[in-house]
């Protein structure tokens, strides 16, 4: 079989659609400022209002809950800082996370340590999943806050988002998601949910970088983080970008317009994947085998250094990855296979393939055919591999 081109890191960040880029590049003629008065600036209005309904209705909530920003880790950062602001007022320090979450909220919740919030990270287990009982006996008189993402970034298990919203709308403590993986990827009501804030990434889901945005509930108050103009009904200064809005707006719409039918092709080309990589001697899958985005697909290869992995797909054609993007440049092990539990030196073997709607059977029986003798090579050079079967002997 020759080389071709397999691009298996939709996770890191995806291909603008063609609907997408039609309305971003027919967008950037409206020019006009959302905010002035005349007739031009009340058309570029025209088109972030449309974009807010497209995605209000997306993830069911009202157009007045939607606050456009540049993507998600600046809605995280907006959701925790002006949440904390607020509590800190009445008198409440502690927020509770996970120990996996994606870097937007640990780093902004290190932050928030050195202001003199308290903060709990609940353990995710070798399975990557939050059990509910472990955050119940976590929150305290002054807990104000929970932020849990939806779909882990990097192993793709999805949390019981809906039981812990329940909760912590029982018990008056606002509940925020990192949704920037599972947005298109799992049905999302927000009502239905007991979300009372959540942070969507265009990027992921076939819209422009650089453009995402926050729901707010109504009746939840959070201080801005961005100030200066009275943009986005005050709430986030600055002008707006008005084609990555109506891009974006695009593409929540078409990401979530049949996400049931998504599921059933995407599970099976991923399983498909699993099944075949698992074949390979001291391979094994991270996180929950069913509790997992359609796209998502997780592995260690014991004895296998993780960047030397990629580059070898590289050369192959293929695109995928060892973890999230944003720590691509670390020599350490990803902190979410730590979190679940995995030894340095197989957490750092590790391979993500994150496929979507427009992956082929063929593209993927292209990886199951390039993985192993690529596996073979590395662990024939790793002085690990070596200790290990010596040690299994």
């Amino acid at each position: 079989m020759e080389k071709r081109f397999v691009y298996a890191d939709n996770a890191a960040t995806t291909e603008i659609s063609k609907p997408v880029m039609d309305v971003l590049c027919n967008t950037l003629s409206v020019y006009g400022n959302p905010s002035s008065l005349y007739d031009l600036g009340g058309k570029s209005l025209m088109v972030i209002d449309s974009a807010r309904e497209q995605c209000a209705k997306a993830i069911n909530a009202d157009t007045k809950e939607i606050f456009f920003t540049s993507g998600g880790s600046e809605s995280d950062n907006w959701a925790i800082k002006g949440m904390a602001s607020v509590m800190q007022k009445k008198g409440k320090k502690h927020i509770i996370s996970t120990a996996f979450e994606h870097h937007a909220v640990l780093h902004t919740l290190d932050y928030m340590k050195k202001q003199g919030f308290d903060v709990t990270l609940l353990p995710v287990h070798e399975d990557g999943l939050v059990r509910l009982d472990e955050l119940k006996a976590a929150v305290r008189e002054d807990t104000g806050l929970v932020t849990i993402m939806f779909a882990n970034n990097e192993i793709g298990t999805i949390q019981p988002i809906a039981e812990i919203g329940a909760f912590c709308r029982e018990n008056g403590i606002v509940f925020h998601t990192d949704a920037v993986q599972a947005v298109g990827n799992v049905e999302i009501d927000v009502k239905a949910m007991n979300i009372d804030m959540l942070s969507v990434s265009g990027h992921k889901i076939h819209a422009p970088k650089g453009v995402g945005m926050l729901y707010i509930r109504k009746g939840i108050a959070i201080d801005n983080l961005i100030h200066g103009g009275g943009q986005e009904k005050g709430r986030r200064a600055g002008t707006e970008n008005i084609a990555s809005i109506a891009a974006f707006g695009k593409a929540m719409e078409l990401a979530t317009a049949d996400i049931p039918s998504k599921i059933a092709k995407v599970s099976k080309l991923r399983d498909r994947f699993i099944d075949g990589a698992l074949k390979i001697e001291r391979s094994r899958l991270n996180g929950d085998r069913d509790k997992r985005l359609c796209g998502n697909a997780n592995l260690c290869f014991e004895g296998v250094e993780g960047e030397s992995l990629l580059l070898l797909l590289d050369m192959n054609g293929i695109c995928a990855s060892s973890g999230s993007a944003c720590t691509s440049g670390s020599l350490d092990p990803s902190h979410v296979l730590l979190a679940i539990g995995l030894k340095h030196e197989v957490a750092h073997g590790s391979l993500r393939v994150s496929i979507n709607e427009n992956t082929t059977e063929e593209d993927i029986d292209y990886i199951l055919e390039k993985l192993p003798p690529i596996i073979e090579r590395l662990r024939a050079m790793s002085p690990l591999w070596e200790r290990i079967m010596k040690e299994n002997a």
